[in-house]
């Protein structure tokens, strides 16, 4: 691991320190107001199985995205998950999802500032969200595969919010744009395909067990039992799996520490459940485990909440017209 002040050596999003307040406040004003229209969008669209699908892919994002994978030049690179979100629920519940499980991990891990959260949220929660929905709409319409729509809906996520990024970072006068943006694209081309591969991976998966989640307005389609006790059963197994995460720094820490402003990452003011280690345990293994479970019920409540918050509110709507 890289000696700098870094709070998570698992999957790291921007920390304090590498955005200027005024670009943090301008991305939390932008995020807030989507979140606020996803929630009103999400209530009117909400199907039955969408509640518990959206506490399910929280959990396994969340869980999944512990899980570094290595990449080529001592780096890594981790799941975002956008795409699978998108894929299954549609845009404006995967904006829900994806918000729920940086926030977490910002607030209780602190994996990425609390300042600069909403940045991270617009790069994953929205910019990924949406590049993915786009791409998979287009490349679905042409050729009809969902591998290869997925595929490339998971790249182009990874790849456009890794650009955003980079001029996030020169917008702030931290790296310039003529250095930021080849870095992280060059790097980010790479974790891309990784993402790519882990969601054909998840599509065969549930292609296999439960085609009817990729069918389009399938919303009253399927078990509800069976989504909340596959989806958990897989999200708790990514959590056990946790400790095997590469150990090599991820994408933006090895293009900070490569382009000289690794020092300016900010340690956050305080400390719930950092590094993804639970406090008080001496082994290391149990306590990444075990924070790792804790993570991943506390986003699945959080997500599930939301969907059955807004799924009452649709029915409040319709039973008042």
């Amino acid at each position: 691991m890289l000696p700098a002040p870094i709070a998570s050596d698992q999957a790291m999003h921007i920390p304090d320190g590498f955005l200027s307040i005024s670009v943090s406040i301008i991305f939390w004003i932008i995020s807030i107001i989507v979140i606020g229209i996803a929630l009103k969008k999400t209530s009117r669209l909400l199907g039955e199985r969408q509640v518990p699908l959206m506490g399910v892919l929280a959990a396994a994002i969340f869980a999944g995205q512990m899980l570094n994978f290595s990449v080529t030049g001592g780096t890594s690179g981790h799941l975002l998950g956008a795409a699978i979100a998108t894929i299954l629920l549609g845009p404006w519940p995967a904006v829900l999802v994806m918000t729920s499980v940086v926030s977490v991990q910002a607030i209780l891990f602190q994996d990425g500032g609390v300042l600069a959260l909403g940045t991270n949220i617009f790069n994953m929660a929205i910019i990924g969200v949406f590049v993915s929905y786009a791409v998979y709409t287009l490349v679905n319409k042409l050729i009809r595969n969902i591998f290869v729509s997925g595929f490339l809906a998971a790249w182009s996520s990874i790849f456009l919010a890794s650009l955003a990024c980079a001029l996030e970072l020169a917008l702030s006068g931290t790296s310039p744009a003529n250095i930021a943006v080849p870095a992280m694209a060059a790097i980010h081309v790479l974790i891309g395909i990784g993402e790519g591969l882990i969601t054909i991976g998840a599509l065969t998966l549930i292609y296999a067990s439960r085609k009817d989640l990729l069918v389009a307005d399938a919303s009253n389609v399927g078990s509800d039992k069976g989504i909340l006790i596959g989806g958990s059963i897989l999200a708790l197994v990514l959590a056990i799996l946790s400790p095997l995460a590469s150990s090599h720094p991820d994408g933006l820490e090895w293009v900070a520490e490569q382009k000289g402003f690794l020092d300016a990452a900010k340690d956050s003011v305080y400390t719930i459940i950092p590094d993804y280690t639970m406090p008080g345990i001496s082994n290391t293994t149990l306590a990444t485990v075990i924070a790792g479970i804790i993570g991943t019920v506390i986003v699945f409540g959080i997500s599930f909440g939301v969907a059955h918050a807004e799924k009452k509110v649709k029915k409040q709507r319709e039973i008042s017209r």
